[in-house]
């Protein structure tokens, strides 16, 4: 991952042979230097990266920028209402340990998944990358949904939505976001939450969302290169956001 905008991929290989307490102790400090990286001050690249971004979405057409924005508002709306959505039941009697290993397996899956059709879309050029967008959200839609499950959290519940929503954002917000965000899910099971999204800020979701993905995804468009382009980014946009889930699903499991 890009470690200009705080990324920390999941290198770290668990210790699943470990004791219980010793296989928290090693996640406890996972989650450190995972928050250690979200809170690095953003370096000169990062900088010079959201100037590019200012430039490139004033090039974008208006029609790209509207798909992007419709898909992400469709998106909110599903975890609004979520009747159409298939939850796992949440996963019963597993440590920690068990729960990663289920955890890394489903990310894995996912961003194989991510990767494919990201190149399937990449190499049919700017109509069939515009496609790529609501199929990479559905992706990582189903991904959040998967990983509540399997740290035991059932996501009917309006509050585990909203604990979705957060991750999400904190997941592909720049760096002048994130330490408001990350202080949002910490302790989040000793503290009481809305009872709806009245006061969530929908536009700056999708407006951070979109100018995350909007300089990488440009080149996805491009003919010939549209393909591995396409099929990179899906797979790294799909692990931030499982390693953004996994150690926000840490946090919590620590916190009891």
């Amino acid at each position: 991952m890009d470690s200009a905008n705080g990324d920390v991929p999941i290198a770290a290989t668990p210790p699943f042979g470990a004791s219980t307490s010793a296989y928290e102790a090693w996640a406890r400090a996972e989650v450190g230097h995972w928050r250690a990286g979200l809170l690095k001050p953003e370096g000169g690249l990062g900088r010079a990266a959201r100037g590019v971004q200012g430039r490139i979405n004033r090039l974008i057409p208006e029609q790209v920028h509207a798909t992007v924005t419709s898909v992400v508002e469709r998106m909110t709306r599903t975890i609004l209402t979520g009747a159409n959505l298939t939850t796992a039941a949440p996963l019963q009697g597993a440590d920690l340990a068990e729960r990663d290993r289920r955890a890394l397996a489903a990310i894995d899956g996912y961003r194989k998944t991510a990767a494919v059709e990201g190149g399937v879309t990449g190499a049919g050029g700017f109509w069939m990358a515009l496609a790529d967008f609501p199929a990479l959200m559905v992706i990582k839609l189903k991904l959040l949904f998967d990983l509540s499950a399997i740290y035991g959290h059932d996501a009917e519940a309006f509050a585990e939505r909203l604990y979705l929503l957060q991750l999400f954002q904190l997941a592909f917000s720049g760096g002048g976001r994130r330490a408001d965000l990350l202080a949002a899910i910490e302790d989040w099971d000793a503290r009481p939450h809305p009872d709806d999204f009245a006061h969530f800020d929908w536009r700056r979701f999708q407006i951070e969302y979109r100018d995350h993905i909007d300089l990488a995804k440009l080149a996805q468009m491009i003919p010939l290169v549209g393909a591995p382009v396409g099929a990179v980014v899906n797979w790294r946009l799909t692990e931030r956001l499982g390693e953004t889930a996994m150690n926000g699903y840490r946090m919590r499991w620590l916190a009891r």
